[in-house]
């Protein structure tokens, strides 16, 4: 083999010496899974090659899907939200003279649905008894059908009834929230009661409320002198950041002339003092809403019309002519007449063996032997008889002495007992912890504009 090698010529040698350093360079490198098994000897090493190869032949299909869902999630169009229509809402003022059906027939809804809503009974019942003023609102869709109607009963409620898909109606009430609030007003007297309390904040009704509650201790006609304060904690409720009401005072006190009152609203919906006595008396301390009075409880003072010096053995009370006047107590007219010197008058027996007098009216609505209550209207203010202008001339007299009605010592209604005396006493000391509390807030922050104002 050597000599037909040797033989050849030198071309043919070089040739062969190539390709056999060829085969020998292809037959020394291993394989792929030849060196793989060489180098890896444990069961993780041939693990790891199976995982890795089933990584290698997913890939491409994972790559493709994700691709695909790409290109699915790009090509989707976006779907449109599911809203209804817009309503085309016409609201009816109610007019004199009409009819619920003359309504739906302004709004352009049919009879037929006016029906199918009265249809619904005790709940839309209402709306058979509207009055002028009130309004209806109709939501018709584009075909002219009504789908909606709203009416409000009250500020509070109101009757909203909807169109069902099965062509129905149904109706429910809906309340509005009502904010409760817990609220401290103070106010000291300058000029007039009337002018402290609403610069305090007070409503009108709530002025009258507190002269309400003070009035069986105080004459708010006669009494009041500059200097006199009063502080009320009261329960206010609002709708929509509008005051809903006067409000509800749950305690409030009163100095006047050095003398403090303090009241507390009990669950009864009567006022009470600290102890449980009724503020509640017997007798109205003045028969007539406070105004500015002509002369004081005087027994020698001059009179009038005769010049002389006389007893005035009661109480005058200026106000406007036709003011209301109002029975002190509870009792039994004894008097209803006119003569020259009192006017009209009217003469008024109580219990405990007291009268109440009241002279000049310029009417009376009660006659004799007639059966009073407190507070009910017996006359109107005038000025008939011997004065000099309109007032009332109010004498109390007790066993046939007259005696001031703003002093003298009236009794009391029932005072609270047992365990509702307990209950209230509970809540009277909270309420008035907080009202005392709230009052030296309120003092101690006029005392820093007081301060503020008088620094030079």
């Amino acid at each position: 083999m050597q000599q037909l090698v040797s033989q050849l010529p030198s071309r043919h040698r070089l040739l062969i010496l190539v390709v056999s350093v060829l085969l020998a360079l292809i037959l020394l490198i291993p394989s792929e899974q030849a060196s793989a098994s060489r180098n890896s000897d444990t069961p993780d090493a041939v693990i790891k090659l199976q995982w890795d190869s089933v990584q290698r032949a997913q890939a491409p299909t994972a790559a493709n899907t994700t691709t695909a869902s790409n290109a699915t999630a790009i090509s989707e169009p976006n779907e449109p939200e599911n809203t209804a229509p817009a309503l085309n809402w016409q609201t009816v003022t109610v007019q004199s003279g009409d009819i619920l059906s003359a309504l739906f027939r302004k709004a352009g809804a049919s009879q037929q649905s006016m029906q199918q809503i009265l249809d619904l009974g005790r709940q839309t019942r209402t709306l058979t008894r509207l009055f002028p003023g009130e309004q209806l609102e109709f939501g018709l869709d584009q075909a002219g059908e009504l789908q909606q109607l709203r009416y409000a009963i009250n500020r509070l409620q109101s009757l909203e009834i909807s169109r069902q898909p099965d062509g129905s109606f149904v109706a429910n009430e809906v309340s509005k929230p009502v904010e409760r609030q817990q609220q401290f007003l103070a106010g000291e007297i300058r000029h007039s009661f009337w002018q402290a309390g609403l610069a305090a904040g007070l409503s009108e009704g709530q002025i009258m409320q507190l002269a309400g509650i003070f009035g069986w201790d105080i004459d708010f006609a006669l009494d009041l002198r500059a200097g006199d304060h009063f502080a009320v904690l009261l329960k206010a409720e609002f709708l929509d950041g509008e005051p809903l009401g006067s409000g509800t005072i749950l305690a409030a006190e009163f100095t006047n002339q050095g003398q403090h009152y303090q009241a507390v609203l009990h669950t009864d919906g009567n006022y009470y003092k600290p102890d449980g006595q009724s503020m509640r008396q017997a007798f109205l301390r003045a028969p007539v809403s406070f105004q500015y009075v002509s002369s004081n409880f005087n027994p020698r003072r001059l009179h009038p019309v005769l010049g002389t010096v006389r007893a005035h053995n009661g109480t005058d009370y200026v106000a406007p002519v036709g003011t209301p006047i109002m029975a002190a107590g509870d009792g039994r007219v004894t008097h209803s007449a006119y003569n020259e010197l009192n006017g009209h008058y009217v003469f008024i027996q109580h219990s405990n063996n007291i009268v109440t007098k009241y002279l000049h009216l310029s009417r009376r609505d009660v006659k004799s032997g007639q059966r009073v209550r407190q507070g009910q209207t017996i006359g109107r203010l005038g000025a008939t008889g011997r004065v000099t202008g309109a007032h009332l001339h109010y004498e109390f007299i007790v066993d046939g002495v007259h005696r001031n009605p703003r002093t003298v010592k009236l009794p009391q209604a029932t005072p609270l007992t047992g365990q509702a005396k307990q209950q209230f006493s509970q809540n009277a000391t909270r309420l008035l912890s907080q009202l005392a509390e709230q009052q030296q807030q309120y003092l101690a922050a006029r005392q820093t504009a007081d301060s503020i104002q008088t620094a030079p």
